[in-house]
């Protein structure tokens, strides 16, 4: 996790204004850093650009399809790792590249920010990191002052320090494997916003607990809601069963391993079986592995947690929250009515 506490010295900055090119809209290069000599401004804009960060557990790396040298942000960044006189022009160099992929017609221009941290903890190591923040959308706020001895109010245009629009760090730490790097995009379910993560940056997901937890989590889920039904005659109440059962493995264990679920959860060599071919189908299918045993991510799994939906709903009338014993419900058909029916047996009434 990162410790937002932690992070000190905001000793570089930069800052450049990108526009949208396809909209004929101008990149404009700051000439220099900026002084940062007031420290309650400096103080703002560390809390600005990494406070969105403080919940995330989730991280990339830089990659490319041919090789990660190739990846023009790796390589702006390392070499300002390298040395630091380099910072400046190699954030010229980042917002011309996300200029040049900014040509969708969505697309907002606005401020980039290229910062520089000497020092700050992420997951109990001490590095520093580099900060790629912009600023997309702009508030109206206002003003009340003293004049004449009457107060005032107007209006100015400006950006709301608590919503950061897109950002990204990248943690001077496993540079051979495209380093460690967060990202925020409060608008990435948007279609056009995949420039930021796939165009711009080129990152992808790294392979550790917290990836392997969330892949495990869908695998389970899918197996459990989709192919048991097509091989067995599984109700609905059963289903639900399964999936309070692996939540429960999930939350309980501190590591999966992929015989003890089986055997905890599902039970039955047929269905065991059926559960590791569905996996290897998974894992081709999505092209990712899942490894027979790994530390569960708290964070991955709290994420998640909508996955294990315990709820029967019927029809549009009633919605059923099954979270205990399933010998406690049954099924079955009223011959008068045509319908079927659930039976309900519980000691108290809240």
């Amino acid at each position: 996790m990162i410790h937002v506490s932690e992070f000190k010295d905001l000793e570089y900055l930069s800052i450049h204004k990108v526009g949208n090119a396809s909209q004929e809209e101008p990149l404009i290069c700051s000439q220099a850093p900026l002084e940062l000599q007031d420290e309650t401004i400096s103080q703002l804009l560390l809390s600005y650009f990494i406070q969105p960060f403080t919940n995330s557990a989730e991280y990339f790396r830089f990659y490319h399809e041919a090789d990660l040298q190739l990846n023009e942000i790796f390589q702006y960044c390392r070499r300002i790792f390298e040395d630091r006189d380099n910072f400046h022009e190699q954030s010229i160099n980042i917002a011309k590249h996300l200029y040049k992929h900014s040509t969708h017609p969505k697309i907002k221009g606005g401020e980039l920010y290229i910062a520089y941290f000497s020092k700050c903890q992420v997951d109990g190591e001490e590095v520093e990191a580099l900060g790629i923040f912009k600023s997309e959308n702009r508030d109206t706020y206002l003003k009340v002052f003293l004049a004449n001895e009457s107060y005032q109010v107007n209006y100015e245009d400006g950006i709301n320090i608590n919503k950061l629009d897109k950002g990204c760090l990248v943690f001077n730490t496993e540079d051979e494997n495209g380093y460690k790097v967060s990202i925020i995009d409060s608008i990435s379910k948007q279609n056009e916003a995949v420039y930021w993560k796939d165009a711009f940056l080129q990152v992808q997901r790294r392979e550790d607990s917290y990836h392997q937890t969330e892949l495990a989590v869908n695998m389970c889920k899918q197996f459990i809601h989709d192919k048991l039904p097509g091989e067995y005659e599984i109700s609905r109440v059963d289903q639900v069963d399964l999936l309070n059962k692996s939540a429960a493995y999930f939350k309980e264990k501190e590591q999966f391993q992929l015989d003890d679920f089986a055997q905890e959860v599902l039970g039955h060599p047929d269905a065991i079986a059926s559960f590791k071919e569905y996996r290897e189908q998974f894992q081709q299918e999505y092209q990712q592995e899942i490894p027979d045993e790994f530390d569960i991510s708290a964070p991955a799994l709290k994420k998640q947690q909508k996955v294990f939906k315990s709820i029967l709903k019927l029809d549009r009338n009633f919605s059923v929250y099954i979270h205990g014993n399933r010998e406690l419900i049954e099924r079955g058909f009223d011959e008068a009515t045509n319908m079927y029916y659930y039976k309900l047996m519980f000691e108290n009434e809240a």
